[in-house]
């Protein structure tokens, strides 16, 4: 079963991911995290909360939420050796490129506009390689 860390704040976007995940029969346990802030809470185990072991195996990752969004997480992510590997999805409504362009930078594997929809929408490409990495 695979282990997905879910960084979003709009819980509707989560009950889709879900339901994504579902259709797909794709195995896995998803974790939430609110924002970027929470998100490393988790993976580092701060603030009171546990770390996340193991590691998750994909992380997807809105861009536009509070306290600490999209960038600024993959930014602390990719400064620490302990998370560099993991691949980091993008999912968010925007389509600026700007955004794709400061994402690309820090290495993400893929970008996916929103919802997460794996039969559709012009991201078709990055949503069936995130498909292939949970279902392998």
């Amino acid at each position: 079963m695979r282990s997905v860390l879910l960084v979003e704040d709009d819980i509707f976007d989560t009950m889709t991911a879900e339901k994504s995940f579902a259709k797909f029969n794709v195995p896995h346990q998803l974790h939430t995290a609110f924002n970027g802030e929470e998100a490393l809470d988790l993976l580092i185990g701060r603030n009171g909360t546990e770390a996340l072991r193991p590691l998750p195996e994909v992380i997807l990752l809105d861009l536009n939420m509070p306290r600490m969004n999209g960038v600024e997480f993959l930014t602390e992510l990719r400064a620490n050796p302990e998370f560099q590997h993991i691949p980091v999805f993008i999912t968010t409504t925007s389509s600026m490129d700007v955004d794709r362009l400061n994402t690309d930078r820090l290495g993400v594997s893929g970008y996916i506009l929103k919802p997460l929809d794996f039969e559709t929408g012009t991201d078709l490409s990055d949503s069936l390689s995130l498909l292939e990495k949970l279902l392998n």
